[in-house]
Order: C-alpha cells, then sequence, then structure tokens
C-alpha cells in the first residue's frame, strides 16, 4: 500500500471518527438542555451529512479535501468554542451527571479534527502541485 494511499485511508478514519464524536456531542448538548434539540439545531445535521458525503462519495477529489478540511476545522474549533467562559469544568456542566463523557467526547473531537485538519490540507496541498517534488517523495 503506498504512503498516500495510507495517508488518504488515515484521513477518511480520522474525518469518520470526528463525524462520529461530533454527533455525540451535539445529542449530549440537547440531552443536558445546552442546545435546544429544537429545528434551529438542523443544520447540525447537514454540516454532518456534507461533511459524511465528502468522507465517503468524495474521497481523493479536491472537493472531498475541501469539504474534510471545513468539516474538520469545524471539529477542531468545538473544544475552542466550549472553553471559552466558564470553561469546560464550569459553569452548567460543572454538577450535571455524565461530565466525564462530555468532556471525553470533547477533546477527543478536538484531537481527530485537527489530525485530520492537517492530512486533508496536506492531500490538498498533494493535488494542488504546489508541493515540491523533494517534500512530497518525504511526505508520502
Amino acid at each position: 500500500m503506498t504512503a498516500i494511499m495510507k495517508q488518504n485511508l488515515t484521513l477518511t478514519v480520522t474525518s469518520l471518527l470526528s463525524i462520529l464524536l461530533f454527533s455525540f456531542h451535539l445529542a449530549d448538548d440537547m440531552v443536558r438542555g445546552f442546545e435546544t434539540g429544537k429545528l434551529e439545531n438542523y443544520p447540525g445535521v447537514l454540516i454532518l451529512a456534507v461533511w459524511l458525503y465528502g468522507t465517503l462519495a468524495l474521497a481523493g477529489r479536491r472537493s472531498g479535501y475541501i469539504i474534510m478540511l471545513l468539516g474538520s476545522l469545524l471539529g477542531a474549533g468545538v473544544p475552542i468554542l466550549h472553553m471559552r467562559g466558564a470553561g469546560v469544568v464550569g459553569g452548567r456542566i460543572a454538577n450535571s451527571s455524565g461530565m466525564f463523557f462530555w468532556v471525553w467526547t470533547l477533546l477527543a473531537i478536538g484531537a481527530t479534527g485537527l489530525v485530520s485538519l492537517i492530512l486533508s490540507a496536506r492531500g490538498l496541498w498533494r493535488r494542488s502541485g504546489a508541493m515540491p517534488q523533494d517534500i512530497a517523495r518525504h511526505c508520502a
């Protein structure tokens, strides 16, 4: 298996993990009442659907890399949004049950999102031909 195929497989796996974790986290936010669970949260479902389509149906294509890059950026940003203000363990979450799962998904989304962000950026860069040959061989 070539290095590029391994990177694409790794990107697909990390992107799928990010999607799964993002959906767990969104559902947990709704169960806890942080999100309303009403129709105004449907854009989250659309984001997940587009991200999933880009990961599975457009893998290896420029459009797939762009979708995964944007989705990964969103996933990597989730912990930042929650760490502002009272922080991850402050505010309403501090006294709720299941706090470990909520915080764990937050950290895991950030980690898988960042890895997917790097891999999708490398895939885009490699596809554009902007990467010098000696660097491309080293990265492959």
